[in-house]
């Protein structure tokens, strides 16, 4: 997208089912899982580079040794200088071998006693940060440390949650003393306090029955992990897939009941692993597409510490609503089925492209912008191709063609071409507006003289328009110079009119270019009073518990079609000084569901949210918009 946001963590976990050794013995290296966990979160780094952190946990070590392991980074590569600060723990201990000293390099007793992060279960994450400043203590994995094994939590998720008040105060109920309101210390308290709460009932069950420290082993081997998450989860609104690692080498991914955040795993006689993208599984380990499994909405993955693993309900499920960006934008095009999927959002848009440059194939020239657009344009070609077959054999049956028109509509192939490209080199790190402006236009290369000045018509393709700041100060100025008779910009994604509550950077709804748009189109309407019976009926459900049964913002957007947002969309980001003319295309809801028809999550689009919880805060945003707060989110 043009208008870059923020949006889903990324999450990675891999256990391993042997014993240590086996994975010396076999791949001639301790690091066997330290590289694995490498590949998995660098083949996830478009899903967080604010920040990234690992953590590691031995099983079955001695009283005194250290067991649990964790880094953490801001850096501006935090992947590559986690890993480089765990490969220098192994280089430190080898160097001090001398002799035949050397040979414990592989002996895995050793090496679990000696050095960090040499244990059997593994957890990454990938940080972008919707809340909180870009700080060490923000990065996941979180830990809550204790001294028996069982109660150490060590915990990461792809989470955003919308009533953190509501859990912050129930914490307070049990007796807790949070320390922060954020939903990450919340989260993390309420799973830690059932946790504790279980591995006490456990205690008090075998208590008497077995002395210590055998009764240790009792309690980790009875512990009810699906007890203690359901009881965790139950309060939780949000959408979450949740990782958890306990001390004594449980482990966990529990994922919210409507499907919103993503998780796969996948399983064999050595691995238990578990991704945010199944790409990053199939790079990793080489594992078969069909292999790589979607954990349930409203179940949880448990490996118990023995490395057995299986999928248990923890909440009832609901409505799958998996969000319909991560196909649009933010998963990886190499998934098979989103590539599929974002080719269908391309070729979909055909009708709509066709009848905006009135079928005039000849003077038309369509290209993309930005690269994460390719896979859509690629469809859209696609589409083209068939539009034309569809032509030659209706030109051909008709049978009234002379040999010259019959090789021109043989030959005749969609105009296809580069237009814009991004210098990478280019920085606009300039801090005056007007001079990073005109450097803007410097990160772009150009190609010239592909376009029939006065005659051609450019359609180009973005994956979706969120704030149009960057298609009005840079890129449409710049298509602007080769010349066009006329810009069409298309969307592959629908308008994007609500805030996203469940992971993405969209909070505040005057950023969004389409509520913009209706905003000055009510008032050209003379319908201004509909924005106080909103903020009217907003402020009213906020004071009761209506804010969470109904999306009052909808009402905006009622008296208009969406094809009348569009044109108003773009005059609103066309340049003053632009010549061409210009239009806007934005996919309809009801191709994205074609196109998608297994993630259905398009609250973003239509405003109608999965949780309760999004209600609230869709009517909470308006509220702090009518009010000119500048709150960086409604909940």
């Amino acid at each position: 997208m043009s208008d870059v946001i923020k949006h889903e963590c990324g999450i990675a976990l891999i256990r391993l089912r042997k014993p240590f050794q086996y994975y010396i013995d076999k791949y001639g290296t301790p690091l066997y899982a330290v590289y694995k966990l490498h590949t998995l979160m660098e083949k996830q780094v478009n899903r967080g580079q604010d920040g990234a952190g690992v953590a590691n946990i031995k099983l079955e070590v001695p009283p005194g040794s250290r067991y649990i392991s964790r880094y953490r980074s801001v850096d501006a590569q935090p992947v590559a200088e986690i890993f480089k600060k765990v490969q220098k723990k192994f280089k430190k201990a080898f160097k001090e071998l001398k002799g035949d000293q050397k040979d414990l390099r592989y002996d895995a007793k050793w090496l679990q006693e000696n050095v960090a992060f040499t244990g059997e279960v593994w957890l990454g994450h990938l940080r972008y940060g919707t809340h909180g400043a870009n700080e060490i203590e923000n990065c996941h994995p979180m830990l809550r440390q204790n001294n028996w094994r069982s109660r150490n939590l060590v915990v990461a998720g792809n989470f955003n949650m919308t009533n953190v008040d509501t859990l912050f105060d129930k914490l307070v109920s049990l007796g807790q003393h949070p320390k922060d309101r954020v939903d990450t210390v919340t989260v993390m308290e309420k799973i830690g306090h059932f946790l504790d709460e279980e591995n006490q009932r456990v205690f008090d069950r075998f208590k008497g029955i077995y002395e210590n420290p055998d009764l240790s082993d009792v309690i980790e081997d009875n512990m009810d992990m699906v007890r203690v998450l359901h009881r965790s989860c139950r309060d939780f609104d949000g959408g979450f897939a949740m990782c958890g690692m306990t001390g004594s080498g449980q482990a966990f991914v529990v994922r919210d009941p409507s499907g919103i955040r993503p998780a796969y795993y996948y399983a064999d006689d050595e691995v238990v692993v578990v991704a945010s993208e199944k790409p990053a599984i199939k790079a990793a380990f080489d594992a078969n597409y069909a292999d790589i499994k979607e954990i349930s909405p409203g179940h949880a993955l448990i490996i118990d510490k023995y490395g057995e693993y299986d999928q248990h309900q923890i909440l009832k499920p609901l409505e799958k609503r998996s969000c319909s960006f991560e196909r649009i934008y933010f998963s990886r095009a190499s998934d098979p089925d989103i590539y599929h999927e974002r080719k269908q959002l391309g070729k979909l848009l055909i009708p709509q492209i066709l009848e905006e440059v009135d079928y005039d194939l000849e003077n038309t020239v369509f290209s993309y912008i930005p690269n994460t657009a390719e896979t859509a344009f690629f469809g859209l070609v696609e589409g083209l191709e068939e539009y034309l077959a569809k032509q030659r054999k209706k030109a051909i049956l008709d049978g009234n063609l002379s040999p010259e028109e019959l090789d021109k509509v043989l030959s005749f192939r969609p105009r296809i071409e580069k237009l814009v490209s991004k210098d990478v080199k280019q920085r606009t790190f300039i801090t005056s507006d007007a001079a990073r402006d005109e450097m803007v236009s410097h990160v772009y290369d150009m190609t010239y003289e592909v376009v029939k000045k006065g005659v051609d018509t450019i359609v180009v393709v973005d994956d979706s328009i969120v704030r149009g700041t960057t298609l009005e100060k840079s890129i449409l100025r710049l298509l602007d110079r080769l010349g066009p008779k006329k810009i069409v910009i298309v969307s592959s994604a629908p308008q994007i009119r609500y805030p996203d509550c469940y992971g993405i950077d969209m909070s505040k709804v005057k950023d969004f270019v389409a509520f913009r748009a209706t905003l000055q189109l009510l008032k050209e309407r003379g319908l201004d009073n509909l924005r106080d019976e909103v903020y009217a009926q907003c402020v009213a459900s906020l004071e009761t518990d209506n804010a969470y049964h109904q999306n009052y913002v909808k009402a905006l957007f009622e008296p208009f079609t969406p094809e009348e947002v569009s044109r108003k969309v773009a005059d609103i980001v066309r340049p003053k000084d632009l010549k061409a003319e210009l239009s806007i295309i934005f996919q309809t809801v009801e191709n994205l569901h074609e196109a998608c028809p297994n993630h259905s999550g398009d609250w973003y689009f239509t405003g109608n949210y999965p949780t309760p919880g999004g209600n609230r805060v869709v009517n909470k945003a308006y509220a702090n918009f009518y009010e000119g707060k500048g709150v960086v989110r409604a909940y």
